[in-house]
């Protein structure tokens, strides 16, 4: 374990089923295998232990997002590399996080997970993307609820088209441009 890492915060965002969990996890094995401490906040698990009770409401998914936020920069300020997997539709509410560690001092890379609809729902094993489009399931996000697309991430990694390794290569060598990895 590396005592004089940096903190900081991956922000995964993008649409469901869009790699953002994948590739966090897999991004989390090859830092912490390298001796980096890292922590994914995975948007499933924090509605499920930090944001119980909240809706679907832009209100409640704003809640969350700052939640997660305010949790990535608590950990980054303590040398750990936090990386979050949820999809946080809203540009607004990201760049509240973005700011909230910028006034920290903490850095913040926003890593978008693009991949077209047809692409989504195609590999969409539990059947969501095909229940929203038919009028099935209410407040979908990119279907019945916006998405709003970063205006300028750091990283754009395209899911439909690259494979996780040259989505994650992408990702490390910005990360070591930066001077946020060593190895």
């Amino acid at each position: 374990m590396n005592p004089d890492q940096q903190g900081f915060t991956l922000w995964f965002t993008g649409m469901s089923g869009a790699g953002k969990s994948t590739l966090s996890g897999s991004l989390a094995q090859i830092l912490t295998e390298g001796g980096s401490k890292v922590e994914v906040l995975d948007g499933d698990d924090v509605r499920t232990h930090l944001s119980k009770g909240l809706t679907f409401s832009k209100e409640d998914r704003d809640t969350n997002v700052m939640r997660i936020g305010w949790v990535a920069q608590l950990l980054a300020r303590n040398g750990i590399i936090a990386m979050t997997a949820a999809i946080s539709p809203y540009t607004e509410v990201r760049n509240e996080v973005r700011a909230m560690h910028e006034l920290r001092g903490i850095p913040f890379v926003e890593i978008y997970a693009c991949a077209t609809v047809e692409a989504l729902a195609t590999r969409d094993v539990k059947g969501l993307y095909k229940k929203a489009l038919a009028g099935e399931i209410a407040h979908f996000t990119g279907i019945t609820d916006p998405y709003e697309v970063p205006d300028k991430p750091e990283i754009t990694v395209k899911t439909d088209s690259e494979t996780v390794q040259q989505s994650l290569e992408a990702i490390l060598s910005y990360l070591r441009s930066r001077g946020l990895l060593n190895t």
